[in-house]
């Protein structure tokens, strides 16, 4: 037999493309199940590794987005009669900041589970162990995990905000500064929902592998739980009185109720029918009802506070757990 070998730049790129290889593949990471994935067509869907989950979930978010985009313009454009005329630019400003309120709604959420993976991996490595000899007590570390959840949390969601308001400008721009204002308050409160209940999930999880599920499916079902894919109007009236008790509905229509404030004032400014303008917020999931009776924004806010004051209480109390008995 002969072996051929290469010099100079042939050798070089050679060198090269194994060593990028060698860096990109994921075989060369543990899967989430006991065993290694060495195919990637195949292993990384039926054994797959963080990196590679963390890539599926962003793929199905963004074609969630485009169904929602179409979902949301079917939406509006069936609650506007034959009979008036709407422009282009006040259609894509209210389908843009219908899809802004989603998107923020879904990720003020989501990125909490995501920057919870921190306590999850110190746990998962040892270092919780380093922590159990410090002098800090332990409702003090849970409170450093907590309150740094909340500070990652609100600085990606932020980003996310700035490059939404580029996006709104461009499609259409019907917001006021106390309009802007209203909606850094209602990522506050979605931030702190989020941290509270990803803390009180994550907290008895020990590996990377069973946050990175719990995140998964978080990701791919709480759009559609809390009406930010699709519309909770659109669904059937026993899983619309099942969701009017959850608080993510409310927690999505407050978003909603304060992006497309200036849409709705713009509408009454020419003088377009009530009925109308009532017939679409009520499609937007603008006015969630329970009962019955349609709930307030203001009513919507208390909802979101009570929602934070329990969570907080329930994962104060799971912090007090002896080690034993889910402390880890």
């Amino acid at each position: 037999s002969r072996v051929q070998y290469s010099s100079g730049v042939k050798a070089a790129i050679s060198s090269s493309r194994s060593a990028m290889i060698r860096r990109v593949t994921d075989c060369t990471r543990p899967a989430l199940k006991p065993r290694l994935t060495f195919a990637h067509r195949s292993g990384l869907i039926r054994y797959p590794t963080i990196r590679s989950s963390i890539r599926l979930a962003c793929c199905a978010s963004t074609r969630s987005i485009s169904i929602a985009r179409g979902c949301f313009r079917d939406s509006f454009t069936a609650a506007i009669p034959d009979v008036i005329t709407i422009s282009d630019k006040l259609i894509n400003g209210t389908v843009a900041a219908q899809l802004t309120a989603s998107l923020m709604a879904v990720s003020c959420i989501t990125v909490t589970f995501c920057v919870n993976l921190t306590m999850v991996q110190d746990k998962a490595n040892g270092t919780w162990k380093d922590f159990n000899v410090s002098p800090v007590s332990k409702g003090k570390i849970y409170l450093g995990y907590f309150l740094s959840t909340v500070a990652n949390s609100l600085m990606v969601n932020g980003i996310a905000f700035i490059l939404c308001l580029g996006y709104l400008l461009k499609m259409g721009w019907y917001m006021n500064a106390a309009d802007v204002l209203w909606v850094l308050f209602d990522m506050i409160l979605l931030v702190l929902f989020g941290s509270t209940l990803s803390s009180i999930i994550s907290f008895p999880l020990t590996t990377q592998g069973q946050l990175s599920a719990v995140g998964t499916i978080v990701s791919a079902g709480y759009g559609f739980i809390c009406g930010a894919y699709m519309p909770i109007s659109n669904f059937g009236s026993g899983l619309q009185k099942v969701l009017s008790y959850l608080p993510s509905t409310y927690a999505t229509s407050l978003i909603k109720n304060h992006m497309l404030h200036g849409v709705f004032m713009e509408m009454e400014r020419k003088n377009y029918p009530d009925e109308m303008v009532e017939a679409i917020r009520a499609t937007l999931d603008c006015n969630p009802v329970f009962h019955g009776n349609v709930v307030g924004v203001n009513q919507m806010i208390g909802i979101m506070m009570g929602s934070i004051a329990v969570f907080g209480i329930i994962y104060y109390f799971v912090t007090l757990l002896p080690d034993g008995e889910g402390g880890r």
